[in-house]
């Protein structure tokens, strides 16, 4: 069966992670994309690595490679009136246009809804933006790091209340990305149904520090309820609630109901003093945590990962095992169920990627091609698709518009 998307087409302008990340989530599940590319360059990220062998290639970067499977890929300068005026051409071809280009460069090349409706009445524009297209902050350009910061994350991570000395920290790779890449496609897929019940487009505006803002979880409830604003700094109101290390990797202890305090102090054995006064509840271990914890990073240190998990699991504390990227591609479970595939890629030779978290029963999630190469589909998207000659696609080269 053809994929659960196979029939939307989507041309794509993105750079980096959030709008790339986007189409791929929609064209890994059947959907056909075009991603446009600017000549001679490329997207940024295909000066990322990791690279096989540690040699930079843009052919092979791994980021690159896993944003971009099932894409074909043109190359076009959009700043110039013939390569805008084929992306117009592309679009009346298509459903759907994502980009993550900054409101300044949509401002200055043109792309704007009413534009690429003229060229598509019907058409779905899904932009990507640091900070949307309204508000004083509209034309910031921003980087991951700026956006996870201004989304409010930095200030939860960073060395915690052990080392105030250390400032805040976002996570390592392009989180604030995925995140808008997420957003973006569910918006953009939901945009779809209302165009089949409608027959209508729109336009649809992410913005990533919103994206990032809306998964803070509960600590726009810190104030109202506690009257505390979360922070990585300053004592936490209920403990245990942390990372510790065993003898052969990291577990994450979570006990803080009463409950679960009990059985934990039951698999260490019952020792005197866990029932000393300052640890008879968890508000009282949380107030006295500089004292208790040292004595939890003791036993913790002498017992194995697995075997400490598994005896937490018997007695419903929810302990949890602190997966490298090594437990994850060795994981039987991550195995049976077939998450991590095989990849073959031209000039990147073949290696595995991170699959698909979901299951369709009738229309498959699958790789049909890996991540393309910079203008691999130009004679055939430009050529075949939009009827332009092969003396025209020399022009254009020459002139440096493809």
């Amino acid at each position: 069966m053809a994929g659960a998307l196979a029939s939307l087409k989507i041309v794509e302008v993105g750079e980096m992670v959030s709008a790339p990340y986007c189409s791929k989530l929609l064209a890994d599940m059947g959907a056909e994309v075009v991603k446009v590319e600017r000549p001679g360059i490329g997207d940024r990220a295909r000066t990322r690595g990791p690279f096989p062998g540690d040699k930079p290639n843009p052919e092979t970067s791994g980021l690159f490679l896993y944003l971009n499977t099932n894409k074909r890929s043109v190359t076009l300068d959009i700043t110039k009136p013939e390569g805008f005026e084929m992306l117009e051409k592309l679009v009346a071809r298509a459903d759907i246009l994502i980009h993550n280009v900054t409101p300044p460069e949509m401002d200055r090349v043109g792309l704007t809804y009413e534009r690429m409706c003229r060229a598509n009445p019907k058409l779905i524009m899904t932009s990507i933006l640091p900070f949307g297209l309204t508000g004083p902050y509209r034309n910031y350009r921003a980087e991951d790091l700026t956006i996870w910061c201004a989304g409010g994350v930095c200030v939860l991570n960073g060395g915690g209340p052990e080392h105030p000395e250390l400032p805040p920290l976002k996570t390592a790779g392009h989180q604030a990305g995925y995140q808008g890449g997420v957003h973006g496609a569910t918006a953009t897929i939901a945009a779809a149904f209302a165009q089949l019940r409608d027959g209508a487009g729109q336009h649809i505006e992410v913005s990533v520090q919103e994206s990032i803002a809306s998964i803070l979880e509960m600590t726009f409830e810190y104030w109202p309820y506690m009257k505390m604003i979360a922070t990585r700094l300053g004592q936490k109101p209920l403990q245990p609630v942390e990372t510790m290390q065993c003898k052969d990797g990291y577990i994450y202890l979570c006990c803080i109901e009463e409950h679960q305090w009990r059985n934990f102090v039951e698999i260490m054995g019952n020792p005197e003093w866990a029932e000393m006064e300052i640890f008879k509840d968890r508000l009282v271990r949380a107030l006295n945590w500089d004292a208790l914890k040292p004595m939890l990073e003791e036993w913790v240190s002498q017992q194995t990962v697995l075997d400490l998990y598994r005896k937490a699991q018997a007695k419903r504390v929810p302990f949890a095992p602190v997966s490298t990227m090594g437990d994850l591609l060795d994981s039987e479970h991550l195995k049976a169920r077939g998450f991590f595939v095989e990849i073959a890629q031209p000039v990147a030779g073949t290696h595995k990627y991170p699959g698909a978290p979901l299951k369709y029963a009738r229309t498959p999630w699958e790789i049909r091609r890996p991540a393309p190469t910079l203008g691999q589909h130009n004679a055939e998207v430009f050529g075949k698709e939009l009827g332009l000659s092969d003396a025209r696609l020399d022009e254009l080269k020459r002139k440096g518009v493809i």
